[in-house]
């Protein structure tokens, strides 16, 4: 089968998969098994949030468990057993009571999120049991992180209502959208005030993600003015917006301190002459925090109550003195935002090759997070973890999610110490690459709830057996701790993690002696769509190292990294292998989930490959540079040709996966990268070198 681009949407829009029961399965003596003689009664007024709660598990109960109930309105008494959706005025917001008899269920909440929340459960429990059974008993169940915010999974701000329900199925409670300008996202024209509402149906709040210029010194006699126009009137024209997120590097200012350049990073040089000091959205400036009081009291007067949250991942690698001064000098009505791994120290050998971007490679935090958690309780403000725990980081650019689940129940558990440890109970879950369907989001749905379920481990067996069958469960859980494994061995540098391990296979080979008669550059711009919000702007095609004071140079990095990639390679391919075995076992009703999962761990199998090559490609052409003996540099090419064919064969042995599972290969900011065309134009690509190192021989030869 193969799909066309963008088929998966929809197969994402299908929130509730028919066909689940397994009718073979009954209660047990602690257990009610639900069946037609049952009712649904939405017994009080939740307004049109809570219509659609109630339909939704109706929906639910007859496409996935084929138990067509039905639904009724207000507090009349039926005959038979009920399932009855009610207020408890008591309750914490987002929170549910639950109490299961086998006549009467009883579902609780406060408000509209409590009971999509609780709804939300019922239809997870049931679909873990394969039947409509729930246990008996009462609990009271109520979220540990009170915000779970996350981005489109669709398309870069793109929230049709069947994705507002899709995210609150997946457990988040918070929806992030970039503002660029009053009425416009990054998806552009956008009536947000509508998508605030439609949001709040769903039990979702919404967060403004802060892509408005604001160039303003906090001294200048117009600030508190300039500050109004933009940030008072983002709240006076979107009032129900819960809060405000600011990032350094998408908020820079002409600062004083003499430690930056003062000016936007782009701009910062003089007579083409770079001035090496961070630019002000890269450094703890010391009028920073009087810039940042400016935006604040401009929401403040219009909306008291918003929250807003500062990230200052921008400078985690500065010294942790230098940012508890910036902390210390913070307004206590922001939310300090810490991301979990980035800047966290590795070592291989006698290198030093710290984490430069997000990764799973990190099941632990580092040294920034902690020092910033830290600081941050002690000046007294609320913290925000930038969590990536939805199962997906940069580590594959255009993947759906990273099947590693045993590193994100390593990561989860590091993030509970971070809510007891320093109030932790905030997580922006995802960047702009949104979210997918996955087990780790069922994980992490689980474990961030009173009561929390500690075994993660079984649960994950369950799902396991949930999604591809019970006979199958064991090879899959094989297959994902192959993968869990290989991650000890990924490479997350900047030039990787904007290069080929961005775009996967379809990354481009350039030869790098330049022969032109028109003095150009080598670069070259990836072939993304016009519309795309980040598109090309975020891949670089000529690889090399983007070196670092904190970091081993790449000369001396890439043996290494290719022997520790080689290592990756090998585990990688032992989960396929224990997975491929394993798909004649799986049910007829599941093996579509058993063929993604392949699909999805070839891609990045073969993504590995590309970035193997790579690394080997530049080494090669560094030596070829950097020699003087005829004889060495056509050995050399000699070598760059054999890897340029072993990579276009690569590139095709890539495109079964893409064709059979459209979501491969595309990202949302980026839109497609690595499709059928995109490899297609990578083999085009490579057959072009191939061309320019067929000159160099001839060079070589004169």
């Amino acid at each position: 089968m193969t799909e066309k681009n963008y088929d998966f949407k929809k197969r994402m829009r299908v929130v509730h998969l028919p066909d689940r029961r397994d009718f073979a399965v009954r209660a047990g003596a602690d257990e009610v098994l639900l069946d037609e003689s049952w009712s649904i009664v939405l017994a009080d007024d939740f307004g049109q949030g809570g219509d659609k709660a109630a339909t939704d598990f109706q929906d639910y109960l007859g496409v996935s468990m084929s138990l067509p109930l039905r639904l009724y309105r207000g507090k009349a008494e039926i005959s038979g057993p009920v399932i009855r959706l009610c207020a408890i005025p008591e309750l914490r917001k987002g929170a549910f009571q639950l109490r299961v008899s086998g006549t009467e269920i009883m579902l609780g909440a406060s408000d509209i999120a409590g009971l999509w929340n609780g709804v939300v459960y019922l239809e997870d429990c049931m679909n873990l049991q394969s039947a409509p059974i729930l246990p008996l008993g009462e609990q009271k169940r109520e979220q540990l992180v009170r915000g779970r915010r996350v981005h489109s999974g669709c398309g870069i701000d793109d929230y049709p209502d069947w994705q507002l329900k899709a995210i609150i199925h997946a457990g988040f409670n918070i929806i992030d959208v970039f503002v660029k300008d009053f009425g416009v996202t990054a998806g552009g024209h956008c009536d947000i005030n509508n998508l605030i509402d439609r949001a709040e149906e769903y039990g979702l709040g919404t967060f403004l993600y802060n892509y408005l210029p604001s160039y303003k010194h906090p001294d200048d006699p117009d600030a508190e003015a300039f500050f109004d126009s933009i940030y008072g009137e983002l709240f006076r024209r979107y009032p129900k917006a819960m809060g405000l997120c600011l990032c350094g590097e998408s908020l820079e200012f002409p600062s004083k301190d003499p430690a930056t350049t003062g000016k936007r990073w782009r701009e910062s040089m003089k007579d083409g002459i770079p001035d090496t000091r961070p630019s002000p959205g890269w450094w703890p400036c010391e009028d920073y925090p009087a810039y940042l009081d400016c935006i604040r009291r401009a929401v403040q007067r219009v909306k008291p109550d918003a929250e807003i949250v500062f990230n200052t991942y921008n400078w985690g690698w500065a010294d942790n003195q230098q940012r508890r001064k910036f902390l210390e000098k913070l307004h206590t009505d922001f939310t300090v935002q810490i991301t979990f791994e980035i800047f966290k120290q590795n070592r291989i050998g006698d290198l030093s090759c710290p984490v430069m971007d997000y990764t799973i490679s990190a099941t632990e935090p580092g040294y920034y997070f902690t020092s910033e958690c830290e600081n941050a309780k002690a000046t007294g403000h609320r913290i925000c973890a930038t969590s990536h725990t939805i199962g997906s980081t940069w580590d594959f650019g255009p993947v759906p999610y990273v099947p590693t689940p045993y590193r994100w129940i390593k990561r989860f558990r590091h993030l509970n110490h971070a809510l007891s440890a320093w109030g932790v109970d905030m997580h922006y879950e995802t960047h702009h690459y949104g979210w997918w369907p996955n087990a780790v989001i069922d994980l992490r749905k689980a474990n961030a709830w009173s009561p929390r379920e500690e075994d993660l481990e079984g649960l994950l067996a369950k799902i396991a057996a949930r999604d591809y069958g019970q006979q199958s469960s064991a090879a899959v859980l094989s297959a994902w701790r192959y993968w869990s494994e290989a991650m000890d061995f990924y490479v997350a540098t900047n030039e990787d993690q904007y290069g080929p391990w961005r775009v996967g296979p379809a990354y481009p080979l350039i030869f790098q002696p330049n022969i032109t008669r028109t003095m150009g550059g080598k670069e070259i711009q990836f072939p993304t769509s016009p519309g795309a919000h980040f598109g090309h702007r975020i891949i670089k095609t000529l690889y090399q190292p983007y070196e670092n004071e904190h970091q081993s140079p790449g000369p001396l990095r890439y043996p290494a990294e290719i022997k520790r990639l080689e290592q990756m390679q090998s585990l990688w391919e032992q989960g396929l292998s224990v997975l491929r075995g394993s798909l004649e076992q799986m049910p007829a009703n599941k093996i579509d989930n058993g063929r993604r999962l392949l699909a999805l761990g070839e891609f990045i199998y073969h993504s590995v490959i590309t970035t193997i090559t790579v690394k080997r490609w530049w080494l090669l052409n560094t030596r070829l540079q950097a020699s003087s003996d005829r004889a060495e540099m056509l050995s050399i090419l000699d070598q760059l040709v054999a890897l340029a064919e072993s990579e276009i064969a690569n590139a095709r042995a890539t495109i079964p996966a893409v064709e059979f599972d459209s979501r491969l290969g595309w990202e949302p900011s980026m839109e497609y990268v690595c499709d059928k065309w995109h490899l297609e134009w990578k083999v085009r690509q490579v057959e072009s070198a191939l061309r320019e190192i067929a000159s160099y021989r001839k060079m070589l030869e004169l």
